[in-house]
């Protein structure tokens, strides 16, 4: 969600919640899981863990909304530079535990039976084969949305060949889910990052 719709956009404030309920009319969305780790924090990005726990606050105000968090992995790589000349040293994140996490929790709840239909919102080929178990074995519905914005990029093929149905995020949709500047919880008060 956040690499292929939401990076770079002013849409990063989104209420999950209101998204669901504008992709899957007249479905009953009774729990969004979101997967993510904590931010480590990167020269010249200071603000990134600050404002990504923000975030995380505010999908908790949701009361059908479970953050479950994997850990990110940072390390200092020599890679090649893209002209061949030389190399040069690079921090490499990784993100470790998000996708066996939704793979997890996937399978956890089909074979549980907790839901009638499963949605995710990813385009990583890597699911493919818990969504072919659940859809091919297990006889439940999974659908993907996209959220490919790019231009020209389409939807996994090999996710959308097991799914039951396959739908893309639109801005429109991104743009008419985003959370008031202002939220409380048991806390209190707290705002929308400011450069968000």
């Amino acid at each position: 969600l956040y690499y292929g719709a939401l990076k770079g956009t002013s849409f990063r404030w989104l209420n999950l919640a209101e998204l669901c309920d504008r992709l899957l009319p007249p479905n009953d969305v009774y729990s969004i899981k979101y997967f993510t780790a904590p931010l480590k924090p990167r020269p010249g990005d200071s603000q990134a863990l600050t404002h990504q726990q923000i975030y995380l606050r505010a999908l908790r105000t949701l009361p059908n909304v479970e953050v479950i968090l994997g850990h990110f992995l940072a390390n200092k790589v020599r890679m090649p530079l893209a002209d061949g000349s030389g190399f040069a040293e690079v921090i490499r994140t990784e993100e470790k535990g998000s996708d066996v996490n939704i793979a997890t929790h996937l399978m956890a709840d089909a074979f549980r039976r907790r839901f009638e239909v499963a949605v995710l919102v990813t385009n990583d080929s890597d699911l493919k084969e818990p969504v072919r178990i659940i859809t091919q074995e297990l006889d439940l519905k999974v659908g993907i949305i996209s959220p490919v914005l790019t231009q020209g990029r389409s939807p996994s093929r090999e996710l959308t060949r097991h799914a039951t149905f396959v739908k893309r995020i639109r801005k429109g949709a991104l743009k008419s889910s985003q959370f008031p500047n202002q939220l409380s919880d048991s806390t209190g008060t707290f705002h929308k990052p400011t450069n968000w």
